[in-house]
C-alpha cells in the first residue's frame, strides 16, 4: 500500500515518465539491483536463475492516462487533447497540473466551458468533448497573451490529480491504480527477493518497467530470444458479464487481441488451486496489454496477463485482498518450474 500511495503521487502521463522511472531506478539500486533504461524510457532489471537458457519476462506499466494542451483559447483557458484511451465524462471536474517545458506547473481545474447553471441552460446535456471541455488556469489569465506569458504552450503535458486514499476496510481508491498497483507488486516482489539470499529463481527473469502501454506499446521490444513466458501484471476489469471482482486474482483468457496462451493459462489457475490463492477467469472484450502489444510485434513467446479494479480509466479501486491474491500468484509462479 505505501508503495501504491508513494507512486500514485508521482505524474507519469505517457510521453513523460522520466521523473518516476528515475525514482523507482533510485530506490531498485537501494535493493542492490541496477536498472537498465531502453531508448523509450522503459527499465529493465534482470534477476539471473538456475537456468538460463529457458527465461521469463514480466512486466507492468507506470505510464497512465493524461493530456496535452491542444491550444490555448483567446480567454486564456486551455483546450486539451487526450492520452490514452478514456471519455471526457471521465475527467470531468477533476483538479489537474499543467507542466511546462521549462520545469514550472501550474495547477487547473477541467471543466465543462458550459459548466455555470445560472449561465447555460445545455449545461446539464451538453455534449462532453474537446470542444466543450476546458482547462481553468488558477493564475490572473484574461487572454491568450496572458497564459503564454507564463510559458504554457501546446503540447505541455497535463496530469490528473490521483486522489489516492486507503479506507480502513481496506479499499485504496484513486486515479492510475492501472497500472501504478502492478508497479508496486513487482516491486515488492524484488524487494523480497534481494532480502532472501538463500533460494534462487528457477529460471532467469527480467522484470520490465514500461512506459508506452496507454498508448499501445510498452514492453514489445527488448525480448531476449531465450524468453519464453511473457507475463504482462495489468488491471481486470469490473463489470457487466464480467467475472473479475476487487477481492481475487483476474486471470485473462482473452482480449481484444484474441486468446492469451491456453497452456499458460492452466499453469497460473493450477497453482491458484494449489495454493488456494483466489482467482477469477476472465474476457475483457475493450482491453489490450503490453503482453498482447508484443505478439503483435512479433515475439515468439507464450503471453499472459493476470491482476480486479473497478471503473477502469476513471476513479479507480480494488481491495488489498485482491493485490495480495495477485502478488501470491505472481510469486508462486516466478519459483515454479518452467512448463513445456
Amino acid at each position: 500500500m505505501e508503495w501504491i500511495k508513494h507512486l500514485t503521487s508521482i505524474p507519469s502521463p505517457t510521453g513523460n515518465t522520466s521523473e518516476i522511472i528515475k525514482e523507482i531506478q533510485d530506490r531498485l539500486l537501494v535493493m542492490g539491483y541496477e536498472g537498465h533504461k531502453d531508448n523509450k524510457g522503459g527499465l529493465m532489471v534482470t534477476v539471473r536463475g538456475e537456468d538460463h537458457q529457458q527465461q521469463r519476462f514480466v512486466t507492468a506499466h507506470v505510464d497512465t492516462l493524461g493530456a496535452m494542451v491542444r491550444a490555448v483559447k483567446p480567454d486564456g483557458r486551455l483546450k486539451i487533447d487526450l492520452i490514452g484511451g478514456f471519455r471526457y465524462n471521465a475527467i470531468e471536474g477533476e483538479y489537474c497540473t499543467i507542466h511546462t517545458s521549462s520545469g514550472k506547473t501550474y495547477t487547473g481545474t477541467i471543466l465543462m466551458h458550459q459548466t455555470s447553471v445560472h449561465v447555460y441552460k445545455d449545461a446539464g446535456t451538453a455534449e462532453r468533448n474537446q470542444e466543450n471541455m476546458e482547462i481553468r488556469i488558477d493564475e490572473k489569465v484574461l487572454s491568450k497573451e496572458d497564459t503564454r506569458e507564463l510559458g504554457i504552450a501546446v503540447g505541455d503535458f497535463i496530469s490528473f490529480d490521483p486522489r489516492t486514499e486507503v479506507t480502513e476496510s481496506g479499499f485504496v481508491k484513486s486515479r492510475h491504480l492501472d497500472d501504478k498497483v502492478s508497479v508496486a507488486i513487482l516491486l515488492s516482489i524484488l524487494e523480497k527477493l534481494s532480502e532472501n539470499k538463500t533460494s534462487s529463481l528457477p529460471c532467469t527473469t527480467h522484470f520490465f518497467i514500461s512506459t508506452n502501454e496507454e498508448i499501445g506499446y510498452g514492453g514489445n521490444s527488448n525480448i531476449s530470444e531465450k524468453v519464453v513466458d511473457y507475463l504482462a501484471v495489468d488491471m481486470g476489469a469490473i463489470g457487466d458479464d464480467q467475472q473479475t471482482d476487487e477481492y481475487s486474482v483476474s486471470i485473462c483468457a482473452k482480449d481484444g487481441s484474441g486468446p492469451y496462451h491456453y497452456q499458460l493459462r492452466r499453469q497460473l489457475t493450477q497453482l491458484c488451486e494449489d495454493y488456494a490463492i483466489p482467482y477469477q477467469l476472465d474476457i475483457y472484450p475493450y482491453y489490450g496489454s503490453d503482453a498482447s502489444a508484443a505478439m503483435k510485434a512479433g515475439a515468439d513467446v507464450r503471453h499472459f496477463s493476470s491482476a480486479g479494479i473497478d471503473a477502469s480509466h476513471a476513479y479507480e479501486r480494488t481491495h488489498k485482498e485482491s493485490i495480495e491474491a495477485t502478488e501470491q500468484l505472481i510469486e508462486k509462479y516466478l519459483f515454479s518450474s518452467m512448463q513445456g
